[in-house]
């Protein structure tokens, strides 16, 4: 079960930060304040989905690594900390207070600053979620390709 569990979680959790931070960029690039103001108070209700997704994630993760430490796992768990870290210190934070900026309709300096560092941690969270799904395809063998027949 846990080895269906974690790639799906792990999809769900990429997939929803990939929304995001879309959404801000898309929203950003619009123009309308009134886009920008949807989704910022959009985003906080996305982690009743995102959190859960995490969790389900890791745990699922360090279960099937069954204290191994090694290789793409030693890799993929190096990686883990500063995930978490991003999410905690940097984009919950974050998406929080431009939610209440948005909300407001005070788009000031403070709004576009912190907006530029979430789109910057975001992006830089799903590098990394995304080299640890790499990692993981590697170790299951998904998608590797296969010898082309000389025939």
């Amino acid at each position: 079960m846990k080895k269906l569990i974690h790639p799906i979680a792990g999809a769900v959790a990429i997939l929803t930060i990939a929304t995001f931070w879309l959404s801000t960029a898309f929203s950003e690039l619009s123009g309308s304040y009134e886009a920008v103001a949807t989704v910022k108070t959009a985003i906080p209700w996305g982690f009743l989905l995102l959190v859960p997704a995490l969790a389900a994630a890791g745990g699922t993760g360090f279960s099937l690594a069954k204290g191994r430490k090694g290789g793409l796992i030693g890799a993929k768990l190096k990686r883990m900390p500063f995930i978490a870290a991003i999410g905690v210190l940097v984009l919950i934070p974050s998406a929080l207070f431009l939610a209440f900026k948005a909300k407001a309709g005070e788009f000031d300096t403070a709004f576009y600053g912190v907006q530029a560092l979430e789109l910057f941690a975001g992006a830089a969270n799903l590098t990394l979620l995304g080299l640890n799904m790499r990692d993981g395809f590697k170790m299951t063998g998904r998608f590797k390709r296969r010898p082309v027949s000389t025939r």
